[in-house]
């Protein structure tokens, strides 16, 4: 232990008299340990750390698998309740099983109405989660059932900032969409399942909604039996689902399950994208400490008659490869140790970015394992860094290095020369597949920026009036409410037109629905092919700007009780018409079977779920006039979004506009006011997060290559000083003294650019799924990196090729 307060009191000396080499070691290890530290933290908390329920490994989420034919694409689709039921009834694998969809309620009953998102819940849905409240209870079977289930549970949030964290609000009632609400319990601060949940009520069925089985709005969770493991689980549920597909085939054949577990399933969306950070960070770590072992390897041959003394003295060779390890280790502490102040900040950036892409129920930070885990690749770092100009110095000639100087002027070694180069190919390649990695991310951002999305964005304001369930007990009146919101928004003045909708663009809902076309075989329901249906009003096409390509748009004419009409996009008529006119043919929408519907339009294709998006969607629009009540189940109302195209920029109209609607009600709460400018740039926040941090590794990877280059050659030309000299002497011209010192940097910089390449190649395949209209192997990438770090390159190796010019030959040889 003495020997290593030793080797530690050493090391600092030694810092200090080298304050330039330390300040550039600790600063470019702070960085890639810092950059590690903030990844592997948001890492550790989405992905490695278990969720905050009981026996969180043993829950799992149940899905429906939809028939290929009619979903192509879709692997998992939300559960019917008559399914469901059967699902719970039949299952031996589960303890416990619930079901759990979205239920908005309007807060009434304070000056200002606003929405609150309810988690509408089966009555094991705690139980399954292993979850207990803060305060109260929860609600009971009883109440999960119609006329019992005025009761809800608050989440800790809504509990602190509507009631002031007030005890007293267990048992009392509320007001919520008119009607009185008993205040049962609170749950934790730690639970925030699902993520929309500001409360939860009780899904309270009636007789006639437990026995649909073709409509799908739910999730299910479930808890695994101790001993169940997650094939025994599939293998149950694709037992069950074949029994259904038998006993009810026209709702349930081609229907399937899947089992998820519960924490794969939250995170599915971020993790291809966390773990190629995480992959790039590591990148970014290795160049840092192949710089720093280059800059230590430079400076330890300064250090030969210091070491070589030591050994003549009686040091051996793991004593002097110990000192070195030391002092390299002791840097990457100190990187360490800075790095991780940079990267708490470095977290917070990471989780804003993240924000609507993280459950809310995962905890992001610095935790004791992430200190670990600093810790260890700190000293790995260190290591890396310092073994390189350890067993380089362990292993000199004693003699030789004690008949030499000082060493400002000894003619490198060739071995020497040899590894630092070495080196300067690994930095240089690693770049390259980090800035190919980078370089492919960009162009998908642009090409994605480039997407027409089939409608114009521009001067587009949207906003969503929160009409509850139970606001409006019959269609006919939800219809009036908002011809007469339209009314008003169309007459003020700025305003070109403005429509409703039930579901914008790249909003991530809508309704899937099958559908039966006229004058063809009348198929079950499950094999009935898919549409995506919206509702809107008239205007709405004029309001995007959504091209009518054949046929009318939607009028005042087209009411309750006058002929049924659809519009369709151009890819629906392609798939169900092909090569025909699609106007004036009739379809029926399986889950509003009274009317037959006649095709009076066909508009252009939209991207509804997203700039990526492929294949389009086959999409049908349904006159909001026409809604009728469902065939199954029980009327509910339901929010709409106000679409309003302005002559200028949409902010200026945003009060007048909201005035509009709490003219005709002033209980309806607003919600999501954001232009469509603001969607389309809010539909792109993952691919933004993932360029722009991969781009910022990318650059700091190049900083950290152009640095080493330069390190490298600047040495070289200090250590070659008298040949320098006396090649000048001899005659040789500037100009081969530049070109020898430049080829030098750009030998194994070349060489580093092949290795790369085949890196980068590989890279490519890896983001492919991640990439949009660019190719994993697009050539202008790869040779826009490849010129970029070889003008890098042979700008790091002008300036010492510069330096080297000016060494004055006379004075080079009096050095000896």
């Amino acid at each position: 232990m003495n020997g290593l307060f030793q080797d530690v009191h050493f090391a600092v000396r030694q810092f200090r008299k080298s304050l330039g080499f330390s300040a550039v070691a600790v600063i470019t290890l702070a960085l890639g340990i810092g950059a590690n530290t903030a990844i592997f933290s948001v890492v550790n908390g989405v992905l490695l750390r278990p969720l905050a329920f009981r026996d969180a490994d043993r829950l799992v989420r149940v899905w429906h698998v939809p028939p290929a034919k009619s979903f192509p694409g879709m692997t998992t689709f939300s559960v019917s309740a008559a399914n469901y039921l059967d699902w719970e009834r039949q299952n031996q694998v589960f303890e416990g099983m619930a079901i759990y969809s979205y239920h908005g309620f309007t807060f009434t009953g304070t000056d200002k109405p606003e929405q609150v998102d309810a988690c509408a819940a089966s009555s094991g849905f705690f139980s399954t989660l292993g979850v207990q409240p803060k305060l109260g209870r929860v609600f009971t079977p009883e109440e999960d059932q119609p006329g019992r289930s005025n009761v809800v549970v608050l989440s800790h949030r809504l509990w602190q900032e509507h009631f002031g964290s007030n005890p007293a609000v267990v048992g009392q009632n509320i007001n919520l969409d008119g009607q009185s609400y008993l205040v049962a319990g609170v749950m934790p601060a730690s639970f925030q399942f699902p993520d929309f949940a500001q409360m939860w009520t009780p899904m309270a069925w009636t007789d006639k909604e437990r026995a649909v089985r073709g409509e799908h709005h739910s999730v299910v969770v479930a808890h695994l039996k101790p001993g169940i493991d997650l094939k025994q689980a599939q293998a149950e549920m694709n037992t069950i689902s074949s029994r259904l597909e038998q006993q009810y085939p026209e709702d349930d054949k081609g229907w399937g399950a899947v089992v998820v577990p519960l924490h794969d399933d939250m995170v599915r969306d971020v993790r291809p994208a966390l773990l190629l950070l995480l992959g790039a960070v590591a990148f970014v770590l290795l160049i840092a400490s192949v710089n720093v072992a280059n800059l230590a390897l430079a400076r330890t041959f300064s250090r030969q008659k210091e070491i070589a003394i030591r050994t003549a003295l009686g040091a051996s060779s793991a004593r002097v490869l110990r000192q070195v390890l030391t002092e390299s280790i002791l840097l990457a502490l100190v990187g360490g140790a800075l790095g991780l102040t940079w990267a708490h900040a470095g977290v917070r950036l990471i989780t804003a970015f993240l924000a609507d892409r993280l459950p809310r129920s995962i905890e992001v930070g610095l935790d004791v394992k992430v200190l670990v885990f600093t810790g260890l690749i700190s000293l790995a770092t260190g290591v890396l860094a310092g073994v390189l100009p350890a067993l380089r110095l362990s292993r000199a000639n004693v003699s030789q290095s004690l008949k030499e100087g000082l060493g400002r002027t000894d003619a490198d070694s060739s071995g020497g020369r040899r590894t630092r180069s070495v080196l300067v190919v690994v930095e240089v390649a690693l770049s390259l597949i980090l800035l190919v990695g980078a370089g492919l991310m960009i162009r998908s951002f642009q090409s994605l920026h480039a997407v027409n999305p089939g409608f114009e964005s521009h001067n587009v304001l949207t906003m969503t009036p929160m009409v509850s369930r139970a606001k409006f007990p019959e269609p006919a009146q939800q219809v009036r409410f908002f011809q007469q919101v339209l009314q008003k928004v169309r007459a003020l003045p700025g305003v070109e037109s403005a429509s409703v909708i039930d579901d914008i663009p790249l909003d991530n809902g809508g309704s899937h629905q099958p559908v039966a076309i006229e004058g063809r075989p009348l198929l079950p329901m499950s094999e009935q092919p898919e549409v995506d249906v919206r509702l809107a009003t008239e205007g709405y096409m004029s309001a995007m700007h959504i091209p009518i390509v054949r046929g009318r748009d939607f009028s005042e004419t087209d009411l309750a009780g006058r002929p049924a009409v659809v519009l369709i996009s151009e890819s629906m008529a392609r798939q169900f018409w092909p090569g025909e006119d699609a106007l004036g043919k009739r379809l029926t929408l399986t889950f509003s079977p009274e009317a037959v519907r006649e095709v009076v339009g066909v508009v252009g294709d939209v991207k509804l779920d997203g700039l990526a998006q492929t294949r389009p969607s086959a999409t049908l629009y349904v006159p909001l006039a026409q809604v009728s009540a469902p065939v199954n189940g029980k009327w509910h109302s339901f929010p709409m979004t106000l679409v309003v195209r302005s002559a200028s920029s949409p902010g200026g109209i945003v009060s007048t506009v909201s005035n509009a609607v709490h003219q005709v009600d002033r209980e309806i709460p607003l919600r999501d006011i954001l232009t469509m400018d603001e969607m389309v740039a809010n539909s792109l926040t993952q691919q933004r997060f993932n360029t722009l941090l991969l781009g910022a590794f990318a650059g700091l990877a190049l900083l950290l290559a152009a640095v080493g280059i330069y390190s490298v050659l600047s040495y070289s030309v200090k250590r070659r000083v008298r040949e320098i000299g006396i090649r000048l002497a001899l005659g040789a011209r500037l100009g081969d003294v530049l070109r020898m010192v430049v080829f030098e940097g750009m030998r194994p910089t070349l060489l580093g650019l092949a290795i790369g390449a085949g890196g980068a190649l590989a890279l490519g395949r890896l983001l492919s799924g991640l990439i949009f209209g660019v190719k994993s192997t697009d050539p202008v990438t790869f040779l826009a990196v490849i010129a970029l770090l070889a003008v890098i390159a042979l700008l790091a190796s002008i300036i010492p090729a510069y330096r080297a010019t000016k060494v004055d030959p006379m004075a080079a040889l009096r050095y000896e």
